[in-house]
């Protein structure tokens, strides 16, 4: 069974900084690219960031370029998503979910978590 559990979001002001975190399980930690995606109110779900089973690769939307850092770590199952200088368009319910490699950025799984909340506030 998938396992994909976020959390960490919260309302912020612009500007400040927030992690997320998700917990998978020891096998997709270990078998996969992991990423994170994301959906606004009124958009579709986009991929946002991913970090290939090695660690070494890591890809980003341009509009988070500079401001969020994606990693990993596999002996606790954790991935994360530092989030920099926040934006209000950067509101979203935030997800996470496994990449074939770093450079296929679709969702791997078709089950998806709860998502986390992040807000923020100009």
């Amino acid at each position: 069974q998938v396992q994909l559990v976020e959390s960490g979001g919260g309302l912020v002001e612009a500007g400040g900084s927030l992690r997320l975190t998700c917990k998978v399980s020891e096998v997709t930690i270990n078998s996969y690219a992991m990423a994170w995606f994301r959906h606004a109110p009124g958009k579709e779900r986009e991929f946002v960031a991913t970090i290939s089973l090695s660690g070494r690769i890591t890809q980003y939307i341009d509009s988070v370029k500079g401001r969020y850092t994606i990693s990993r770590d596999s002996a606790k199952a954790l991935v994360y998503l530092q989030m920099n200088r926040l934006k209000p368009e950067d509101t979203a319910v935030y997800y996470c979910n496994a990449n074939r490699d770093a450079y296929d950025h679709r969702a791997l799984f078709a089950t998806w978590g709860r998502g986390t909340q992040v807000i923020v506030s100009s």
